[in-house]
This record gives C-alpha cells, structure tokens and sequence, in this order.
C-alpha cells in the first residue's frame, strides 16, 4: 500500500531540494518554455524565506511523521478486515522530498516485489481530490520509475522473466466524499464550534480553505475545483448545513491568475465587516504541513487578530492520527481490492484542454494493468 503526496522537507537544510523539485514540475507550476530556467531561479530567492517558516514551525515538516503514521496503522486494520490478502505493507511515496517515488520503487523491488517475483502495489493517493497536478504528477513519476526501472526497452539489463514478472499496480485516484474522510472532518468541525459560546455557536462561519491551482489548469477542465466542492458539500451536509460557510483557496504562488477568492484575503475582508466567529478548515489536506501550521495559524489568523479578531478566528484541527480517518482509509483501501478495479472511471477521462502526451501513456500505462471493455476507458 504505497500512500502518495506532495511532501515536505523534514529539516530546513532539505528546503531547496523540495523547492528545486517543486518548481521544475510542470504539472504543478506551468511556467511554459522557460520551466529549466525559472523553476531553479524561482526555487533560490524563495528558499531562504521558505527556510524560516520551516524554522517557526518547528524545523520542519511533519507530514512524513503523519503519512508513515497513518499508513502502517491503515495497514493493521486492513489486516483485520481483509486477511485473504494479509500482510499489507506500508509505503509512502513523496513527489519532491524524501521518500521520493523513485526511492519507494527501489525500496519495493529490495523488498523482493517485481523482477520475476511480480506482486501487488496499490499506489493510494493521500490527495482525496483528484488533481492533474497533485494526483495526476504523482502517477506520472510513478510511471516514469516504473518504465525506467521495470521495462525491458528502457532496463537492458531485465530478463524476460523480470519483465514478464513485474509489479502489478492499482490506483486509488480521487475520494473526496468518502463516508470516513466526511465523518473525520465533521468531528473536528464540531470539537472546533464547542469552543465558542452555545448562543453564538450556529452563527460561526465556516471557511473551508484548499490549496488554490493556477487559472490556466482550471480552465483547461481540471476536476479539483469541482472535487473540493464535493467534500465541502457532504461534509455540510453531515453537520446539518447548521453553519454559513464558503470554500476559499490558499498558497498562490507568483503573478498569474489563480483561483480564488484567497483566504487571507477572506477572512480579512470577513472580520472588517464585524464577522469575526470564524473556523478555517483545511479540506484537501490530510495532515498539517506548512499551509496548516504557518500559512493559516501564523499569517492569516494572525492577521484577522491584528484587525480585531480577538482570538475569534480559529482552526479545526488537521486529520493527523484521527483514527475515524484512518478507518476510513482501511475500508476504502479493502473495498477497491474487493472491486478488483485498476482504478475509477473518471481517471479514464483526459482534461479537455490536455495536451501532455506524458499524462497521456501514463494513464495508458495504469488502464493498462486490466483488460477492460472498451467503453470503460476514454483517452
């Protein structure tokens, strides 16, 4: 069971590495032709900035702690609940810092997975909205190692029977209204409003906040705005749609156009107008990391407090070690070994405006892993 994010720089020191790797992606960032000149110019003046925001929150990033944590206690209920396929072994794969994707398949085939031996991966995306540039770049450099470390056209040194036996791969690509992740959110709504007055507690706003995507992914089809939506919407509805809120969209990076309305600017503009019982809630993300930990505790709810806020503005807390979330995570993981399914059906559907041809073979490459009809599948 290999659990797949974006990751972080545990100490401060790994901080233009996961910069350099994140800027060079253009999945993620499109900066067009100029990608292999402004991704290393951009990842350099912002390091040491990013450095220091490390530094306040503690060193570094805890999601590594997190996703290692919640997949090996994913892995123990999987046990329980589905034996027929026990031991489940927990991986985790990061996209720009360590364990990056390429040391996770190393790992696996160390592990005595693939080179004849074949065996089953689940790669289980931990973004539960699905992504072109979060999922869908993860899968990419998934494939990539794959082809590089597995194919016999591009490892000369495979025999056939490796190449023949290699790693059998499935994708858990998109859960945004999955009952355990809805139901874990809901608590740590509901354990955030108990903090406030009985009287004022219905009239708190909720403000969903998710990592915004840049305007030129939006409008080439991504699904992710429509996702979060989705996760936002169940999980109102499982609190009784008792609270106003609104889906907001944090850590827009440059000049371009992203999606918005942004939540620093949100909530600023909420607490001017007298609006100032307010609970952030990061929906898209399944742990705390720099967005959680200093974007919003540090800067935004910092700010509203220096407009008047007066410690009214709070946040939920992340997913972390909730155990309904990592329940959660076991049944979804048991149901799709149940389902015997590569991956969804929407993962089929190319983005209208895609024109990446690497998007293209990857998803060919996971589809692949299944004889299909071919109505299931759409390129």
């Amino acid at each position: 069971m290999v659990f797949m994010n974006m990751g972080g720089p545990s100490k401060t020191s790994e901080v233009h590495d996961f910069l350099s790797r994140l800027f060079a992606d253009g999945d993620l960032i499109p900066l067009g032709p100029l990608q292999g000149y402004l991704g290393p110019f951009i990842a350099k003046r912002r390091t040491p900035k990013i450095q220091k925001q490390y530094a306040d929150i503690g060193g570094g990033s805890p999601i590594r702690k997190w996703s290692e944590y919640q997949a090996a206690e994913m892995c123990k209920i999987l046990d329980k609940i589905r034996p027929e396929s026990a031991p489940h072994l927990p991986y985790v794969a990061f996209r720009y810092a360590d364990p990056l994707t390429e040391e996770m398949y190393t790992k696996l085939l160390e592990d005595g997975f693939g080179k004849g031996k074949g065996g089953r991966a689940v790669a289980f995306t931990q973004y539960p909205q699905y992504s072109c540039s979060t999922t869908g770049s993860s899968l990419n450099e998934l494939w990539k190692w794959r082809q590089r470390l597995e194919s016999p056209t591009r490892n000369s040194n495979l025999t056939a029977a490796e190449a023949e036996g290699s790693i059998k791969w499935s994708v858990i690509d998109r859960w945004p209204t999955h009952e355990g992740l809805v139901e874990a959110f809901a608590q740590n709504i509901e354990a955030a409003l108990q903090k406030y007055p009985e009287e004022l507690r219905d009239s708190v706003v909720l403000l969903y906040s998710a990592h915004s995507l840049p305007m030129s992914v939006v409008n080439r089809g991504d699904p992710y705005p429509a996702e979060v939506a989705a996760t936002v919407w169940a999980v109102q509805q499982r609190l009784g749609h008792r609270n106003p809120y609104r889906l907001c969209w944090q850590s827009q990076v440059g000049p371009s156009a992203w999606l918005g309305a942004q939540t620093s600017d949100t909530v600023k503009n909420l607490v001017k107008k007298g609006q100032k019982d307010l609970v952030l809630i990061p929906i898209a993300f399944t742990s705390d990391h720099i967005e959680t930990l200093f974007e919003i505790d540090q800067e935004v709810i910092h700010e509203a407090n220096e407009l008047g806020a007066d410690g009214r503005v709070t946040r939920a807390e992340s997913l972390n070690g909730n155990m309904t979330f990592i329940r959660g995570l076991a049944d979804l993981a048991k149901a799709h070994l149940d389902s015997g399914e590569v991956c969804s059906r929407q993962m089929g559907l190319r983005c209208p405006g895609c024109t990446s041809e690497r998007c293209l073979e990857s998803k060919k490459f996971f589809l692949g892993q299944q004889e299909r009809t071919n109505d299931a599948v759409t390129l």
